[in-house]
């Protein structure tokens, strides 16, 4: 079994990859950590480093949890959904999971683009995770 998880240094990245980490060890399954740079190659040095530090650091986290995982870093400059779509196509994933922030009254009729175009495009379940202040 394979979990692919979307993960950007936010909350809701953070809630998503806590949430996927949970599953992994309830089902025995596989992790597969995607993130992706929207800065592409015109993404600035410090930026890169900072970004290369915080997955080193998920690595740490999921080593010492026990969990089989990977991470797959892009910075291409493609929208976050199509690269986690393209991996979890790619390894047949058995479900996506993804963080969503909170939102005002109004904000709450649409989900952000990335989100949308995820539960509408993978060709597996979608499990959506909030996050709260605690993330």
């Amino acid at each position: 079994m394979t979990v692919v998880v979307g993960y950007v240094p936010t909350r809701e990245g953070r809630a998503a990859l806590r949430r996927a980490a949970q599953e992994c060890r309830l089902r025995s399954a596989k992790l597969i950590v995607v993130s992706s740079a929207r800065g592409g190659r015109d993404m600035q040095a410090e930026d890169a480093r900072r970004f290369q530090e915080l997955l080193e650091q998920v690595h740490v986290d999921l080593e010492g949890a026990g969990i089989e995982h990977e991470e797959r870093q892009f910075v291409r400059g493609n929208e976050p959904a199509e690269d986690l779509i393209e991996v979890a196509n790619e390894t047949d994933a058995d479900f996506i999971v993804i963080g969503l922030r909170r939102r005002t009254p109004v904000g709450k009729l649409l989900l952000g683009s990335n989100a949308q175009r995820i539960l509408l495009e993978a060709n597996c379940p979608v499990l959506a995770v909030k996050a709260d202040e605690n993330d």
